[in-house]
């Protein structure tokens, strides 16, 4: 409750909501806990002897579990199978990432009914398509996979993005918006709202400031049609306000009308376990620092993707874009597919861990990370595998155990504020 009693004061029911969800299953717990897991890797679990002063200093992306990857529409036009969700990027030790990934596929494979053995296979081939990917980008050959696209995915991600290829933005536009009087407006739904022209007057404002923090202007216009006030938007930000904003397409043709978002950002649960002043003090707000971590450890973002400010908080802005396509495990459960998958998400994560240092626009790390990473793994690959295996497992009872006692205390009114 530490970690979320103020904004539990401020909206109760939406932490009810949250908790709901997390109370469906081990690993939908294990998915708004981040804290919790953060906690655990400065205390019982904080032994990890392939950290040093340089792979203690990665550019991460705080949140990595087997959900948080999808597609996206590149800066280039490309689609791109990658991570995504980055409000809880930061700076910190590489091995946070690739650990919390191992338990969220620990649990993930628990779900499924699948041993103990088959469990520590998917994490081993995950750790090896990781560590080969990050050598290869290190010694700058050709064998590098590089960005996971429709020209050489594979599989379940080549399916994912040919899916992703058959939205539009007309479905998007449908789905969100009606047309009043020859004009398109948002719907107002379920978790949808007015705003009064105060709110309006605010966020337009902030609008402004966040054109401004764009690396190249927009080609439509910038021209606000509506704006709508969302509450209740995934489990990670229960409690936090955040706008939707309708702007005129680059014709005046509806169809082409473009959606974004303005959504208050939060302190990432790695930060409170980060004692690095000089990674505090690099960003301006927390939406300074989310825009800026997704830019540094994507290779082409969504060019929308920006960041402002309402009544001093920190807000991060992007495209609701109708190109992205979540992963979904429920169809992923034979053992070639699982390896597949796996592997390739270890890859992902290896072109994610090697784009923010030295050689990127990004000066808050400022050496090779693949090759720092490298080296210290090189000393013993196979007792690192064997650590993230090890960990997957002990963590994955954890958190099974975590989540019972987490149920048991919510169904009994044992939560404060709730």
């Amino acid at each position: 409750m530490r970690e979320f009693g103020e904004l539990i004061a401020i909206d109760p029911a939406a932490f009810r909501r949250k908790f709901r969800k997390m109370a469906a299953s081990p690993f939908a717990f294990y998915r708004g806990s981040a804290s919790l897991f953060y906690a655990d890797m400065t205390g019982d679990f904080a032994d990890d002897r392939f950290l040093n002063d340089r792979t203690s200093r990665v550019w991460i992306h705080g949140d990595l579990h087997a959900e948080n990857f999808g597609t996206y529409m590149n800066s280039s036009g490309e689609l791109v199978f990658n991570v995504n969700d980055f409000d809880e990027a930061y700076v910190g030790p590489f091995s946070w990432d690739l650990k919390r990934f191992s338990a969220s596929v620990a649990l993930l494979g628990y779900a499924k009914a699948l041993s103990d053995d088959v469990i520590g296979d998917l994490v081993t081939v995950f750790a090896r398509a990781y560590l080969t990917e990050l050598r290869a980008i290190a010694h700058g050959g050709d064998d590098a996979i590089g960005s996971i696209t429709l020209s050489n995915a594979t599989g379940v991600l080549l399916k994912v993005l040919q899916q992703a290829r058959l939205n539009t933005r007309v479905d998007l536009l449908a789905e969100q918006t009606t047309i009043d009087n020859y004009e398109r407006r948002f719907t107002l739904a379920d978790g949808v709202y007015e705003i009064d022209d105060e709110a309006r007057a605010t966020v337009t404002a902030a609008f402004e400031k966040y054109l401004t923090t764009l690396p190249k202007q927009p080609t439509v216009a910038q021209h606000i049609k509506d704006i709508v006030l969302r509450k209740g938007v995934g489990i990670g930000s229960a409690g936090l306000p955040s706008y939707n904003i309708l702007l005129e397409g680059h014709t005046q043709a509806l169809e082409n009308d473009v959606v974004i978002y303005m959504k208050q950002a939060q302190v990432p649960a790695v930060a409170r376990h980060i004692d690095d002043a000089n990674v505090r003090g690099y960003f301006r707000h927390q939406g300074h620092r989310t825009s800026e971590s997704q830019r540094a450890l994507q290779a082409h973002a969504d060019p929308w993707l920006g960041f402002t400010e309402i009544d001093g908080v920190g807000q991060l802005v992007a495209e609701v874009s109708p190109y992205a396509a979540d992963l979904d495990w429920s169809d992923v459960n034979e053992h070639d597919e699982l390896t597949g998958v796996v592997a390739d998400l270890g890859r992902a994560v290896a072109r994610m861990h090697s784009v923010a240092d030295d050689e990127s626009a990004h000066d808050l790390v400022d050496f090779s990370t693949e090759e720092s990473i490298v080296e210290e793994v090189d000393r013993d690959e196979a007792g690192f595998i064997r650590h993230l295996v090890e960990f997957a497992h002990a963590y994955g009872d954890r958190a099974r155990e975590d989540h019972q006692e987490f149920v048991d205390l919510f169904r009994n009114g044992k939560l404060p504020g709730l």
